[in-house]
């Protein structure tokens, strides 16, 4: 169970009675969760709700996107041959694609490349760079990574190749020598949050009009984009706030098109209609896995290839050989879990979890990282053997920032970057019990010696009668997508009487309750995944507290009011 702790505005300032008949297009119950969330005028309201594409900034205002689009324009002009480089997740592979499909609108020839996770790891190398020296590359875009590439960056300029740096990571002290870095982490900018693929679309834009004028064309419309910019942005579980609340809103909406056969198609093998229309969390749990699994359990090209066809039998070819491999990711990724968990139960007494595994699957480990936060709630690193050297990913908790953890470690570490949430790193084997012993210390810095337990935010408290409402379910709706930034309201029940339990899934590990609010007369069926141990049989007739989310469910064009289970209290 949950520390559960209610939503307070953080300027700490209180609800004026005339806020709710200022915003009177809302109900009062949503007026006041608007207020909780921050928005503090009917425009803020109205901004939020019905976010436009006018309200993007212009791609000037982020740190290197004028002087990196000029750059490549005069490059592409001159004759000069182009290269995108992107990453193997998702991120890296909707960046890259984006890339291509925006300068194949001006007949633009690129060559691009998505290294292979286990040989060539994240970011640039210098064999693969010199091999496109050797086919004439002298311009290359990075998308999603290249910050902290200091020597291959190095090692480009020496072959003659002009480098364009667009990524979202936090840099280094030292910055690679490239003539151009765009990330909003280097300057002030209206967000600091873009993923990968936001950088590449504002960077796009630029060298769209900068091409369209140039060329005497119709500039590309870069609304044929933003499914892509959704779907990595997504994936990245960057902020859902300002900028990327409104690419991914309107990228949702063209998802629902279906306009691109290959999203169309990982729709279909996601048990989707293909016209069917999605929540950020539907792209997270499903659209998303099904792209990652080419990069860790083969080649990244393969989604790559997937999302730039126009043909539609070839997508769906595609899409199934995805679906495959994303079978075979979630059957290692449990192999894999299983022996990590194990050792994490002898790693009780840390305040942060190193865990390391001989022949484990590089492609998983992230995962498998999650998954244990999730279980112990420590900041955790999952590592794997890499030739002579352990390569790892590590996820964090809220209250630890990961990246300055791993900076208090550096001298015990080869390499290391990421994000306060997560990061990768590369150690060598004989230093692993001397960082295991680090990282435990560096997180008590941090967080002290009482360590935090996990906690929930509710926004409220919220009978089934309320969450049976339509007006109030339709305005949570207009609140998506949701995510890291704009969090999906939780609400606390009434004491609730358990009328009926039982299992569902294939695996039977899904628990589906039939509760009474005894409050207002109101019963409704809830839903708790994967939570079949913690809902054992006999509880018909006991009584249970919830914190839920309400939603709207319309399987199969029926409306139906959809109860899902966050933490339970049993009274």
């Amino acid at each position: 169970m949950k520390k559960w702790i209610y939503r307070k505005r953080k300027d700490g300032r209180s609800e004026p009675r005339e806020w709710t008949c200022r915003l009177e297009t809302f109900s009062p119950r949503f007026a006041s969760l608007l207020w909780s969330r921050g928005i503090s005028s009917e425009e803020e309201a109205e901004r939020f709700m019905n976010p436009c594409l006018r309200h993007l900034s212009r791609p000037g205002l982020w740190p290197g996107m004028s002087e990196g689009a000029q750059l490549l324009s005069s490059g592409i002009l001159s004759g000069k041959k182009f290269a995108v480089w992107g990453d193997y997740d998702v991120d890296g592979v909707t960046a890259t694609t984006l890339v291509c499909q925006v300068l194949a609108h001006y007949d633009i020839p690129v060559t691009w490349h998505l290294p292979q996770r286990r040989s060539e790891g994240y970011g640039l190398n210098i064999p693969e760079l010199e091999k496109l020296a050797d086919e004439g590359i002298r311009l290359l875009l990075t998308v999603d990574c290249g910050i902290s590439d200091l020597a291959a960056i190095a090692r480009a300029r020496e072959l003659g190749i002009d480098v364009v740096v667009s990524d979202h990571h936090l840099p280094p002290p030292e910055l690679p020598d490239a003539p151009v870095l765009c990330n909003p982490q280097l300057g002030e900018c209206p967000s600091k949050s873009l993923a990968g693929v936001g950088v590449a679309f504002f960077l796009m834009a630029e060298l769209n009009n900068l091409l369209a004028a140039a060329l005497e064309r119709p500039r590309f419309d870069m609304k044929e984009v933003l499914d892509l910019v959704a779907l990595g942005t997504l994936a990245d579980m960057v902020p859902l706030e300002g900028q990327n609340r409104i690419l991914v809103k309107k990228g949702l909406e063209r998802i629902a098109h279906a306009s691109r056969p290959g999203i169309s198609e990982l729709k279909v093998v996601s048990k989707y209609p293909p016209l069917a229309e999605l929540g950020a969390g539907q792209v997270v749990f499903h659209l998303a896995p099904r792209i990652n699994a080419a990069g860790r359990m083969a080649e990244a090209k393969e989604a790559l290839e997937l999302l730039r066809t126009r043909d539609i039998h070839e997508a769906a070819e595609r899409a199934r050989r995805l679906d495959a491999l994303n079978e075979e990711r979630r059957s290692e990724e449990e192999r894999i879990l299983k022996e990590a968990l194990a050792q994490a139960e002898l790693q009780a007494g840390r305040a942060g979890l190193v865990i390391a595994g001989e022949d484990w699957n590089p492609g998983v480990i992230g995962i498998v990282a999650s998954r244990i936060v999730e279980a112990c709630y420590r900041p955790t690193l999952v590592l794997c053997r890499d030739g002579d050297s352990y390569k790892g990913s590590g996820r964090s908790i809220r209250e630890f920032d990961l990246y300055a953890g791993l900076t208090d470690c550096a001298d015990v570490l080869e390499s290391f970057g990421g994000h306060r949430m997560a990061a990768g790193l590369r150690l060598r084997p004989e230093r692993l019990e001397e960082f295991r012993q680090r990282f435990s210390e560096t997180v008590l810095n941090q967080l002290g010696q009482t360590l935090p337990c996990p906690s929930l935010i509710l926004d409220g408290e919220l009978d089934f009668a309320a969450a049976s409402d339509p007006i109030f379910l339709k305005e949570l709706e207009m609140m998506e997508p949701f995510g890291i930034g704009n969090p999906e309201p939780v609400f606390s029940s009434p004491p609730l009487l358990i009328r009926r339990r039982s299992l569902f899934g294939p695996q039977k590990n899904h628990v589906k309750l039939e509760l009474y609010d005894e409050s207002c007369g109101k019963t409704l069926h809830a839903k708790a995944w994967r939570q079949a141990e913690e809902l054992p049989a006999g509880l018909e007739g006991k009584r249970i507290q919830l914190a839920y989310s309400p939603s709207i469910d319309r399987y199969n064009g029926i409306a139906n009011v959809d109860v899902r289970i966050k933490d339970m209290k049993f009274l």
